[in-house]
């Protein structure tokens, strides 16, 4: 290659990492910014950069699969009724379409275009979840998408600098959580003209006109990496199914996965049909939870960005759970949507040498309490006197046992959120946190343990009933472990009193009891007889599984002081593989 061309190509890889810390630095000012607990606590957002036909070419590290990846075609979307032609220095549009968003009307898309010298020359576009969009919201309560809360198609909320204030207005006076809902969506507005300075700024370092040469660039290179990645698997279409907790029946989702020299192909044909619940999932989020499944596996150092993604072809038939059209409810997509990464896993264990991680919990067990009047299944006249609060508080059971890993506890994955802390849950509502602790025994035994899930109780502070709904799933199956490794523990919800309560629905806990959150453990990975000794003794020492455990599930005999009986040990094990 001769010496020019050489230095192109750095000054081009130059340019493309710069642009992926001006996303990040975009991301980080949303989360700095931001009023709601999702996205400043738990980061539920997604932040980009795209260039003039709508292509994102970047994306921040910091954001979650489901925005990420369905906000790659949102601008596009947002293109066709706003051409850029037509637009203004200074205009922002906004929406949460579900369709055309990322998946449930709880995620607001904001997307700015960025002039120089009087041309657009890239968009900026980011997501976040508000605390209320009104209606039912993610309850799975409503039986069309015009039940479950305030539906934004794509409109400028600010016209060449200046702010719509009539649908401000509307988006007030139609959500519970007002203030929080608008200073998250001024936040956007505003990360996003960070993002576009600091883009302007790199131009002019780089004496750039337009970002032209350095797209095709991004796109022409990724395109090529992860084909590259792809081509190294053996071709051919493999299966696999998992079966979920569903609504009063389980449900299996079945996936065929092809692999080939243009890419790999994903189609869900046999999944169940839409129900008339909130948990159907718009082809958008089952687009990025699939895609990230296989990219995550097979071409995890190719950035995120269209051309990447675009080797990664997704479909299901429509009508189906997995490609639910208009108006079906979609407020709690999430979990079933979140579930895809580990049906397309199943697939590429067959394919992939290294082997892939075990089931995890993998949809949130996000914990959604309300309190007040017209909230709570309790007299009126006692509601009236309570505080009145709307509070969604992210957590997260285990993730499966990797191939050389343990799973990781109390851990989001895939969306990769965080826990929200006990004390700002405490700061923003009438609730005292009693216990938040890893579940013992609850990840999969394994040569690499399932990571644990964790245990939660939560009461009133003013001895007043107060409502939860929840949208749960790996209550009934739990996460599988893989080559030889056990399951890990399913989920449950109970009152501290003892009644359990359903793990997708509403429920009430009454004054003076607490709500009590067991969320599953990840799956195992490998025969657990297998597991050194040592680690075993670990995890006794450290509450992550019981002495039963390391005796009935490791064959591992413990002294009365924790250290391991080395010969005792060797004659269980022995005797526990002779019986298999």
């Amino acid at each position: 290659m001769p010496q020019a061309d050489k230095m192109s190509m750095i000054h081009y890889q130059i340019m493309w990492n710069r642009l992926i810390s001006v996303v990040e630095e975009q991301a980080q000012t949303l989360i700095r910014t931001a009023f709601g607990a999702p996205t400043r606590e738990a980061g539920d957002v997604s932040a980009g950069v795209y260039d003039t036909g709508g292509r994102m070419l970047a994306q921040a590290v910091t954001g979650t699969p489901g925005h990420v990846n369905s906000m790659a075609k949102s601008v596009g979307h947002a293109l066709k009724k706003f051409p850029l032609a037509s637009m203004n220095d200074g205009d922002v549009l906004i929406f949460n379409d579900p369709w055309i968003g990322t998946g449930h009307l709880n995620d607001i898309v904001v997307v700015t275009p960025i002039f120089r010298r009087g041309k657009p020359v890239a968009l900026f576009a980011c997501t976040l979840h508000v605390v209320d969009i009104g209606g039912v919201g993610m309850s799975g309560g409503g039986k069309q998408v015009y039940e479950e809360g305030l539906f934004l198609p794509p409109t400028k909320i600010v016209e060449a600098g200046r702010l719509n204030q009539w649908l401000v207005d509307i988006i007030a006076a139609n959500v519970r959580e007002s203030v929080q809902v608008l200073g998250d969506i001024f936040s956007e507005i505003s990360s996003n003209d960070v993002g576009g300075r600091r883009l302007l700024a790199m131009m002019d370092e780089f004496g750039l006109e337009t970002l032209d040469a350095l797209a095709e660039h991004i796109l022409t290179e990724s395109r090529r990496a992860s084909l590259e990645a792809i081509t190294r698997l053996p071709f051919g279409t493999y299966h696999n199914s998992m079966t979920v907790d569903g609504l009063d029946e389980p449900m299996v989702f079945k996936a065929a996965l092809t692999i080939g020299p243009d890419g790999i192909d994903v189609d869900f044909a046999g999944s169940p049909g839409i129900v008339n619940k909130g948990i159907n999932v718009p082809l958008c989020y089952t687009e990025a939870y699939t895609s990230f499944g296989v990219k995550v596996i097979v071409a995890p150092h190719v950035p995120n960005n269209a051309a990447s993604l675009a080797t990664i072809r997704v479909t299901a038939p429509e009508g189906s759970l997995l490609n639910a059209p208009h108006p079906a409810p979609v407020g709690g997509r999430g979990s079933f949507g979140q579930m895809l990464p580990d049906v397309v896993m199943g697939c590429l264990q067959q394919a992939v040498a290294a082997g892939v991680p075990a089931e995890g919990t993998s949809c949130l067990w996000n914990i959604r309490m309300m309190g007040g009047y017209g909230r709570v299944d309790a007299p009126s006249a006692t509601m009236m006197r309570a505080t009145p609060f709307n509070l969604t508080s992210f957590h997260s059971g285990g993730t499966g046992a990797r191939p050389q890993q343990d799973g990781m506890s109390a851990t989001a994955f895939p969306s990769g959120v965080r826990n929200v802390p006990v004390e700002v849950t405490e700061t923003m509502a009438p609730l005292l946190v009693w216990r938040k602790e890893f579940r013992t025994d609850s990840g999969g035994g394994g040569r690499q343990r399932g990571g644990l899930g964790q245990l939660m109780e939560i009461e009133s502070t003013e001895g007043m009933p107060f409502a939860t709904m929840s949208n749960f799933d790996r209550v009934r199956f739990p996460p599988r472990g893989r080559e030889g490794g056990l399951s890990g523990a399913t989920g449950r919800v109970s009152l501290a009193s003892g009644k359990v309560l359903p793990g997708r629905g509403p429920a009430t806990i009454p004054s003076g009891d607490r709500l009590r959150v067991e969320m599953p453990g990840g799956g195992g990975y490998g025969d657990p007889l297998s597991r050194a000794p040592d680690l075993v003794a670990e995890d006794v020492t450290f509450g992550y599984i019981s002495a039963v455990a390391a005796s009935e599930i490791y064959g591992v005999v413990l002294t009365e002081t924790g250290t391991v009986d080395s010969a005792a040990t060797e004659v269980l094990r022995a005797a526990r593989k002779a019986a298999a």
